[in-house]
């Protein structure tokens, strides 16, 4: 600013005037202001503003699990969309699913003076992220909290899984393989528990040598889908836990020439045109959106006080819901 001062011949306090809209500023000093402001490229340090007026950062922070996956773009529109109606802005960090990265994230975040996060957790241990008088609030998404009072936001990990399972049933498939995340992951465990579920409801057991829980990536997914089709009496369908799960399967499907029904968790684009019979279908802004919401409903609150009832704070759960889209037909593979 003393830059800005020198450059247009005025005191530093005329400078602050005029970026502030002064009316009492005459029209030739604030054009004369403007040009030096914008000759020297001067910027408002926000943060430190913000710090010496005891205002908040106008940040929020967004903590998940792995950019590369599709859903956390359309989930971070979801907060963006959410938040930046109400004067925020997102900062969005990726832990790689690394639980030591997330908690120097976090403590980054705070230190950095973030309004509030939004976490992923990468594990099962939330104990940094519980929540302590004066601390940043924090919301989880897609995975429910462990041991701590936290709000947060999921999918009907469990119903969507159990609904599209039940449907490759009805179409006549009794063999039907899982292919998921590892079991530490709660999305996975719901979407395998609802399958369980769909194959007990249908007096179907549950064959472990169908079951595979260990793949992150497509390449993987399309590994563990050849090693079932190997099998001496190999599954007539599959049920795929996540995007990239379905997507390796059905390369292993299109490059052995299988006629396998597959059923996918997760919509994603060309998911029609390739012909996945059924895509457990939701929407992930909607989840960021309402990840949002839980935010500033908790931001807006003020802090609890010795007249605050048990009540005011509890947590709170919100669920989206799942919807089962057929692109063809399940029964295809039958037999």
């Amino acid at each position: 600013m003393r830059d800005v001062a020198e450059r247009a011949s005025v005191s530093p306090m005329t400078v602050s005037r005029v970026l502030h809209d002064d009316p009492g500023v005459s029209k030739a000093t604030r054009e004369r202001v403007l040009a030096a402001v914008g000759s020297l490229g001067y910027r408002r340090n926000e943060v430190a503003r913000n710090l010496r007026l005891g205002r908040t950062s106008g940040l929020v922070g967004l903590v998940v699990t792995n950019l590369a996956n599709p859903f956390y773009s359309q989930f971070a529109l979801g907060v963006e969309s959410g938040v930046s109606p109400h004067g925020l802005k997102v900062v969005l960090t990726n832990t790689g699913e690394d639980v030591e990265r997330e908690r120097r994230l976090v403590e980054e975040l705070t230190a950095r003076r973030v309004d509030g996060m939004i976490v992923v957790p990468a594990g099962n241990d939330h104990a940094h992220l519980a929540p302590q008088r004066g601390s940043v609030p924090v919301v989880l998404g897609a995975r429910p909290p462990s041991g701590v009072p936290l709000d947060c936001v999921l999918v009907d990990d469990f119903g969507g899984a159990r609904e599209a399972t039940a449907d490759l049933l009805a179409a006549g498939h009794t063999r039907i393989g899982f292919l998921g995340l590892p079991p530490s992951v709660w999305t996975s465990a719901e979407r395998f528990r609802g399958f369980c579920v769909a194959l007990e409801e249908a007096g179907v057991a549950v064959d472990e040598r169908y079951v595979r829980l260990r793949q992150r990536t497509i390449p993987a997914a399309e590994e563990a889908a050849r090693d079932l089709f190997g099998l001496p009496r190999p599954p007539t369908a599959l049920f795929c836990a996540n995007s990239r799960n379905t997507l390796g399967a059905f390369r292993a499907v299109s490059r052995l020439g299988r006629a396998v029904s597959l059923a996918g968790f997760d919509d994603f684009e060309l998911a029609d045109v390739l012909g996945v019979p059924l895509i457990v279908a939701y929407d992930p802004r909607e989840l960021g959106r309402r990840a949002a919401e839980l935010l500033l409903r908790r931001l807006n609150e003020p802090d609890a006080g010795p007249d605050t009832g048990p009540d005011d704070a509890a947590p709170l759960r919100v669920v989206i819901p799942t919807e089962v889209v057929r692109y063809g037909d399940p029964g295809a593979g039958h037999g």
